[in-house]
């Protein structure tokens, strides 16, 4: 239906490929037919506020920048408890996390439902890109994470715009949320470990947070296992443990309330249960 709407528009060129081959090269192929300054990369699930690419494109002004990603929210947010939940969660991905690594000039992923890039090093780029490897085939997931990571190689900075607002559709229900969020998981892991060596030419404190954002889900996995193995082997509940999650997740959420000024924010210590 979009193709007969605008393919008679001139403002308009649409590249048919023969058959799905996937995101990367979906993009590559739409890069390389480009010949505007910036790129603008949104996904077809996502809905866009009239003035993102004005925001965005300002931001693009500084040559130094070679990403810029607007601030994520649910589309379906009303949906179901956990469309709500997810909704919270981009809200905080963004304006805590990204916020965070943009105060300190690198943004470690610039998320694909709205991200503009510098064409320019984008094309310095598409190569390593396009023939990125993992256990000895070419990569299928992680594309933003990783192109992001190959802007900061490249020496760009990586920036948030948090009123360039995107309205994506995020899963209604728990089996696509899990599988989603493991996909992105095997990204954050495999591209953590390519940044490594990026680490030391960034401030300190994306060390920091690189650390806490590979190590935290780990801890928090280790300590419900050791819980439940002293339930099991012992028969008593380990209050410590939950005293400890439940505090830390208590404390977040009131923060995260306070910054949004949003009460519905507590309500995201259920989000701990999935996590």
């Amino acid at each position: 239906p979009v193709h007969t709407a605008f393919a008679r528009d001139p403002r308009f060129t649409f590249i048919l490929l023969r058959e799905n081959v996937g995101k990367r090269k979906a993009q590559i192929a739409a890069i390389r037919r480009s010949s505007g300054d910036l790129v603008l990369n949104v996904d077809s699930d996502t809905i866009l506020a009239p003035d993102v690419v004005v925001k965005l494109a300002l931001k693009m002004q500084d040559p130094a920048i070679g990403a810029a990603m607007g601030q994520l929210a649910a589309s379906n947010r009303h949906e179901t408890w956990l469309t709500r939940l997810i909704d919270m969660e981009y809200w905080l991905a963004c304006n805590e996390e990204r916020a965070a690594q943009a105060r300190f000039g690198a943004v470690m992923c610039c998320c694909g439902p709205c991200a503009m890039y510098r064409r320019t090093a984008l094309t310095m780029l598409l190569d390593q890109y396009e023939t990125q490897m993992f256990r000895g085939k070419r990569s299928d997931f992680g594309e933003d994470r990783h192109l992001t990571i190959l802007m900061l190689k490249a020496g760009f900075r990586t920036e948030y715009v948090p009123t360039a607002i995107a309205a994506t559709v995020v899963p209604n229900k728990l089996r696509p949320y899990l599988r989603q969020q493991l996909r992105w998981a095997r990204s954050t892991f495999r591209d953590t470990l390519l940044a490594m060596n990026l680490l030391p030419g960034l401030d300190r404190f994306l060390t920091l947070d690189v650390i806490g954002q590979n190590l935290g889900p780990l801890l928090l996995a280790l300590s419900v296992l050791t819980g439940l193995a002293q339930f099991a082997l012992t028969g008593t509940v380990p209050w410590w443990t939950c005293l400890m999650i439940a505090s830390m997740t208590m404390i977040r959420c009131s923060v995260a309330a306070v910054r949004a000024r949003q009460f519905r924010f507590i309500g995201f210590s259920l989000h701990t249960f999935i996590n």
